[in-house]
This record gives structure tokens, C-alpha cells and sequence, in this order.
């Protein structure tokens, strides 16, 4: 009988044994003691992503559901949800983020020429946090001397160690957040740049409801706003980096056809992506009773919707254990979630990765990123290495 534990360290470690036992034996699954149920394969998974009206965001999107309540884009359902988006869409659109492909490019360099000659390195701590910290700092214009305090503050609030995390240790890592921003908001009421901030403080839109009422959104709001973008566009990306770098190192073949054709980094990003996404499981709560395989799901219960499982289902995919840059068979963008709640920096975040990639193998052709050694502590939603050491040279792939 399949058991599904997601803060069970072994299980993070390697989920995918235990998706397709859920999607082969349990496609619903109820865990009555975390009081959540599991929806494991794609097709189902997806129909729920479409579905806002029965798989609400409002009660939360993790399994403790601690952040119901607050004013988070993610916690909204429409009509509230439109006219907030709009706004934020307003301001980073696909065509600001990018932009920042220079930004992002020489950064990069900055961070790995450092350890051109080394030995070894931790290839999270020294590079896949800081580069993605560093972009959306940019890209939400949260000064310099700040950064250090958000990268700190945000693990803060994703780590869950060995079990669920405290509702107070993501509260007090909230508060600090929250209170970050608002006093850069504070200063830019003051004093207004041209940067997203100040940009946020005087965008106004026309409600879509009636077509007349004009919305513009609190300091609250805005503040909330950039505590998901900077959280979400930050962790996202600092986890699909070294698991693009640890899928390349089981699949040399995949690493030499990069070497031989640098046009397939996009492809190597996607694939990344859907073989080892950083993003695991979305919460929703049901607004009535779903009936799915045979099985009642009841009005008012926490939903997880297993994205890590549904892209390796082998009902949408072949050999879906197998990183392969040549797939086809790529139904949806399914790994920056779906419908009204897709991620907003999805753009960025492949732009990121795929960089990334290119940058490190430019650098270092021949490194092993072995997995065995990944320092793999759970965490909220998000699946990927905490450390992981980057050997620069020895895999005999350039040669």
C-alpha cells in the first residue's frame, strides 16, 4: 500500500518512486494524519489548475495553509485576482524581464570566474543563490545593501528542517520581509524613481467587474506583492540550477550535445524544468465535493496538486525518467503552474536557467555534479539542493 509523507526526509530526497506508485495505485490520495489528499497524475493535475472555482487558492497553498488570509496574489481568486495581476503584469511584463538578459549574463561571469581554477566549490551557496538573488533584487530595484538580508530571511521561510515548519518561524519571517519593503515603499512615496516600486505606487487599472471602478493597490499590497516575487522568483531558480547541473552530470551524452551546439540551451532549460522541477506541489482547498477516480474529495479539504509527479507521468511522457533535450511530447508549461495563478516570472526564470547553464559550462566542460553528495534538507513546496559540491574538472566529457 502506497504511503505519501512529503516531509519525510528520504522521500524528498527522491520522490519519484513514491509519485508513480500514487499515480498507478492511489491517484487520489488522503493523508489523514497531515490532513491533506494528493492529485498525482497530469491530466488531473492540470484540470485542477484550470479549475479555480473548485481549487481555491484562498485557503492557502502549502500543506499547513499558515499563510491564509494575507493579501498574497497567489491567495486570490478572481475577481480580485484580475485587476491585481494587471497591475503587476503592468510593471513586469515579459519584455522588462528580458531585458535583463545583459544583467544576468555578466553577473553570472561574476560569480563563476571566481573559482575558475579551483578545485571545488559549493556550486548553491557561491553561485545558484546568489545569481537569482541578485537578479530579482534588480528586478524589483531592492538596493545593494538589502539582498544579503532578503536571501537570509526567505530560506528563513521556506526551511522546514526535519518537519513542518513553525507557524511562528514563518510568521516573524514575513514581518521582516514585509517591514523591509514597506519602508522602501515609504521612501519612493517620498521621493519617486523611476524603478518598479515607484511604478507600482501610481499604476491604476479599471476593474474588469464593471468596467468603471479604478483600482490602484495599497502600500500593503504592494509590499506583499514584491515578498512573492522576491521569494518565488528567487528559491524557484536557485533549486532548478544545480538540478540542471546534477541531471547533465547522469546523462553526459545530454552535456556533450550541448558542447557541440549551444542552440540547445533553451531545450536543456525546459528539460530541467519538467525532469527535476524546483516547484513540487501546489495547495488549493475544494469548494465543493470532487469526485475523481472513485473517490470523494469533501467541500473545505486541503489539495496538493504533485506537479513533480504529473511531469513524469508516462501517460503524457516517454521515458519521462530520462533527461532529453529532443522531447515534443511537452503538453504544458505545467512546472510554472497553469491557468490563472501561472507564475509571473516564468520568462525570467527560464532565462535564468538557461544562462546559467551555458555560463557554468563554458567555464568548466568537465565538471561532476555528483547527486550523492547534495545536502537536501526539506523545504516548503520547493525541491532541490541546500549545498551541493561542484567538482570543476574530472568527468572526461570535453575531451
Amino acid at each position: 500500500m502506497v504511503e505519501y509523507n512529503p516531509f519525510d526526509p528520504d522521500t524528498f530526497r527522491n520522490p519519484y518512486p513514491v509519485y508513480r506508485q500514487l499515480r498507478d495505485e492511489a491517484p487520489v490520495f488522503h493523508n489523514a494524519d497531515l490532513k491533506f489528499w494528493a492529485i498525482s497524475r497530469h491530466a488531473d493535475v492540470l484540470a485542477a489548475h484550470n479549475d479555480w472555482q473548485t481549487f481555491s487558492s484562498a485557503g492557502g497553498v502549502t500543506i499547513e495553509g499558515h499563510e491564509a488570509g494575507q493579501p498574497m496574489l497567489i491567495l486570490k481568486d478572481p475577481p480580485e485576482h484580475r485587476w491585481h495581476r494587471k497591475i503587476v503584469s503592468k510593471v513586469f511584463s515579459p519584455r522588462s524581464m528580458m531585458k535583463l538578459e545583459p544583467y544576468i549574463r555578466g553577473k553570472a561571469a561574476e560569480l563563476l570566474d571566481q573559482f575558475v581554477g579551483a578545485e571545488e566549490f559549493d556550486v548553491v551557496q557561491e553561485f545558484a543563490v546568489r545569481l537569482p538573488l541578485d537578479v530579482i533584487s534588480e528586478l524589483l530595484g531592492i538596493p545593494e545593501e538589502h539582498r544579503a538580508f532578503v536571501n537570509k530571511t526567505a530560506d528563513a521561510m521556506l526551511n522546514r528542517g526535519n518537519g513542518p515548519r513553525s507557524e511562528e518561524e514563518f510568521v516573524n519571517a514575513n514581518i521582516g520581509l514585509l517591514e523591509l519593503y514597506q519602508s522602501l515603499i515609504a521612501e519612493r512615496r517620498k521621493e519617486p524613481k523611476d524603478d518598479p516600486i515607484s511604478l507600482l505606487i501610481k499604476t491604476e487599472v479599471i476593474d474588469d467587474e464593471d468596467g468603471v471602478t479604478t483600482r490602484r493597490m495599497s502600500d500593503q499590497e504592494i509590499a506583499f506583492r514584491f515578498l512573492e516575487l522576491g521569494v518565488a522568483g528567487h528559491e524557484t531558480v536557485a533549486k532548478a540550477i544545480p538540478n540542471g547541473l546534477m541531471a547533465l552530470t547522469r546523462f553526459p551524452e545530454q552535456r556533450r550535445r550541448l558542447l557541440a551546439d549551444p542552440t540547445l540551451y533553451d531545450r536543456a532549460a525546459g528539460e530541467t524544468l519538467r525532469y527535476d522541477a524546483p516547484s513540487h506541489l501546489q495547495g488549493r482547498t475544494t469548494t465543493r465535493d470532487v469526485e475523481l477516480h472513485g473517490v470523494t474529495i469533501p467541500a473545505g479539504e486541503r489539495v496538493m496538486l504533485l506537479t513533480g509527479s504529473a511531469l513524469r507521468d508516462e501517460r503524457v511522457y516517454e521515458e519521462p525518467d530520462v533527461f532529453n533535450m529532443d522531447r515534443r511530447d511537452e503538453p504544458s508549461t505545467l512546472f510554472f503552474g497553469f491557468g490563472i495563478h501561472r507564475c509571473l516570472g516564468a520568462h525570467l526564470a527560464r532565462l535564468e536557467l538557461r544562462i546559467a547553464l551555458q555560463e557554468v559550462l563554458n567555464r568548466f566542460p568537465d565538471y561532476i555534479a555528483d547527486p550523492d553528495r547534495a545536502d537536501m534538507p526539506v523545504v516548503s513546496n520547493v525541491r532541490g539542493a541546500h549545498h551541493l559540491p561542484f567538482v570543476t574538472s574530472g568527468a572526461g566529457i570535453a575531451a
